[in-house]
């Protein structure tokens, strides 16, 4: 599978998470079918074209916490778009 497919999967899988759920990085790679892919994951999210509309902040790691620096903008962003959707959301961390 070349590197445009996989991006591709893990975009529509992404897209497909459900408004008040999240998955974890290894979760979207196995069902993108990608498996032990959670890097890809992240690469995949590093590169979304600016036109496609992705709810990138239902991706979080395995141990539950957000992927960003907790003082960092981006951390922030994504602890308020998952509290919107209902996710309870602790010091950056969802109870999986």
């Amino acid at each position: 599978m070349d590197r445009e497919t996989r991006m591709r999967r893990i975009w529509e899988t992404i897209q497909d998470i459900p408004k008040g759920r999240v998955a974890n990085y290894g979760q979207v790679a196995e069902i993108a079918g990608i498996p032990r892919g959670a890097r890809q994951v992240a690469y995949a999210l590093r590169h979304v074209p600016k036109t496609m509309v992705l709810p990138w902040h239902r991706v979080i790691t395995a141990s539950g916490k957000s992927a960003f620096k907790p003082d960092s903008r981006h951390f922030k962003m994504q602890c308020d778009r998952l509290r919107k959707e209902g996710v309870e959301v602790n010091g950056g961390k969802v109870n999986m």
